[in-house]
């Protein structure tokens, strides 16, 4: 940590390295298509490098991470609802991992999308990054109350649209 806070390349990438896949799937969850998860992940792991050197807490690191893959992926998000698409988006193509579970996965897509920003926000660094409600406030800056309040209410939401359907 202390070398790739002094600039050294290769320490930084292999601190990197070891979260990158974790980045990019939490990317995927917002951004909903390869290309820009992976711009996400790229952007990240830009913005990351240029200010290490102020991370205070070395063992936060993984936690300033996905603060900055969340901000990057909320940009993308923003500037996407700037453009207006001259032609409809070609359905991404399904990998063959995911063939076998094409009904959970549209189903947690489904699921997503009736989540506000911030909810998903809470949601995917409580159950998919495994932050503690405690770490998921500090993460997003947000009080522990409304951390709180904010997984309760998703949580809530998303039960609500389950039982509504005949998923489980």
């Amino acid at each position: 940590m202390k070398k790739a806070q002094k600039g050294n390349d290769k320490a930084f990438l292999t601190l990197f390295q070891e979260y990158e896949e974790e980045i990019y799937r939490m990317a995927y969850i917002y951004v909903k298509n390869q290309n820009d998860a992976l711009d996400v992940v790229q952007e990240t792991a830009y913005r990351s490098f240029k200010s290490i050197k102020n991370l205070k807490e070395p063992k936060y690191f993984k936690t300033w991470l996905v603060k900055i893959a969340i901000n990057c992926a909320l940009d993308i998000l923003r500037k996407r609802q700037k453009v207006i698409p001259l032609r409809p988006r070609q359905e991404e193509l399904i990998s063959e991992e995911a063939k076998d579970d094409i009904v959970l996965e549209i189903t947690l897509r489904d699921l997503f999308e009736l989540l506000t920003e911030e909810e998903k926000s809470v949601i995917i660094l409580r159950f998919y990054q495994d932050l503690t409600i405690n770490e998921v406030a500090g993460t997003l800056d947000i009080p522990l109350g409304t951390a709180k309040t904010i997984l309760y209410r998703s949580i809530k939401k998303l039960r609500h649209e389950l039982k509504g359907e005949d998923v489980l």
